[in-house]
């Protein structure tokens, strides 16, 4: 699978580490190409990462007919015209998230992927960690109890971005550091072998402290479930860093450290006693994992990945702009 970036951003640098490793290790993933707005950014980048060929525009890249699938790293303001770029010209799109800046541009993205006939799915990360599969395995299995209460906490001060503290650019706290702690209650109280049928969020309380610029800046989501079930969730770009989410069960709880690729789970009993602690594996920086479900779905027919599918994206989408309405966060483009 050639695989090409658009965009040579800070996120990039981190997808690049892991498909040139996946290359490097045979695993049937080829750094292939980049692009940036200046051929000197786009030159510089895969030299230092190992692709074979570089773009000084999007609309180059995209009409290589060679490159197989295309990862969006461009900033949030830019995913939506981005992923119609690359979807227009034919190509399977994988793209960073959030998966665009709102519900409406998301659906109309998704639309023409369905259109086109491509493969399209959301870069989030977590959902393809195999520590997902070992936590969800454990909670089943009876470790903690049942699942009662979800707190997550992903927060640190990155008002030194300019991009975050923009609107201009969909800066703010939630889309790109609260998506974390909604997809940490997400995993567990979505999943009907661990919280039951039909479960569904039935009431939402939030309030947000919003930034100078009118980004938000601290966010507090407190759900309730239908089946019983409760999850506390912050995020915050001005607090320090805390980043950390923990499952509470009837038998006990489990806590994870970082939210995002999950460094650390500990098992406490009922008691409060830590009984086990399980370093996941990962490959190299854990982007790998997205890469290589995008290259199986491909090789299977797909035109999504099962861990995010197209109403899982859209979905939160919905969620998150329905958070910002109730804050008074609106970005420019969006007036």
């Amino acid at each position: 699978m050639k695989f090409a970036i658009l965009g040579c951003g800070h996120i990039a640098t981190k997808m690049a580490t892991a498909v040139k490793y996946l290359e490097n290790k045979g695993m049937g993933v080829e750094a292939y190409a980049v692009a940036s707005r200046t051929k000197e950014k786009a030159d510089d980048f895969a030299q230092k990462y190992g692709f074979q060929k570089s773009y000084g525009s999007y609309l180059e890249l995209v009409q290589d007919p060679q490159v197989d699938l295309v990862y969006v790293a461009t900033p949030h303001s830019e995913h939506y015209e981005s992923a119609k770029l690359c979807i227009n010209a034919g190509k399977n799109v994988l793209v960073e998230k959030p998966f665009c800046a709102n519900a409406v541009q998301s659906f109309e993205v998704i639309a023409l992927a369905k259109e086109k006939n491509v493969f399209l799915s959301e870069a989030m990360w977590t959902r393809f960690l195999p520590a997902v599969d070992m936590l969800k395995e454990w909670i089943i299995a009876g470790r903690i109890g049942k699942v009662e209460t979800i707190e997550a906490d992903f927060s640190m001060n990155l008002t030194h971005v300019e991009r975050l503290c923009n609107p201009a650019l969909a800066g703010g706290a939630l889309l790109d550091l609260g998506i974390y702690s909604l997809t940490f209650a997400d995993l567990f109280l979505s999943d009907p072998r661990i919280a039951g049928e039909g479960n569904s969020i039935v009431k939402t309380e939030s309030k947000s402290i919003l930034y100078e610029t009118g980004v938000d800046a601290t966010d507090w989501i407190n759900l309730v479930y239908k089946n019983g079930q409760y999850a506390y969730l912050k995020t915050s770009m001005i607090a320090p860093t805390h980043n950390v989410g923990i499952i509470y069960g009837t038998a006990g709880f489990i806590r994870v450290q970082n939210l995002n690729d999950m460094v650390e789970l500990q098992v406490y009993n009922k008691s409060g006693a830590l009984y086990k602690t399980v370093t996941p594996p990962k490959l190299v920086n854990c982007y790998e994992y997205e890469v290589l479900a995008c290259k199986d779905a491909l090789e299977r027919g797909l035109r999504e990945c099962q861990q995010i599918p197209h109403e899982k994206t859209m979905q939160f989408m919905k969620w998150m702009d329905s958070l910002r309405v109730n804050w008074g966060v609106v970005y420019p483009f969006e007036k």
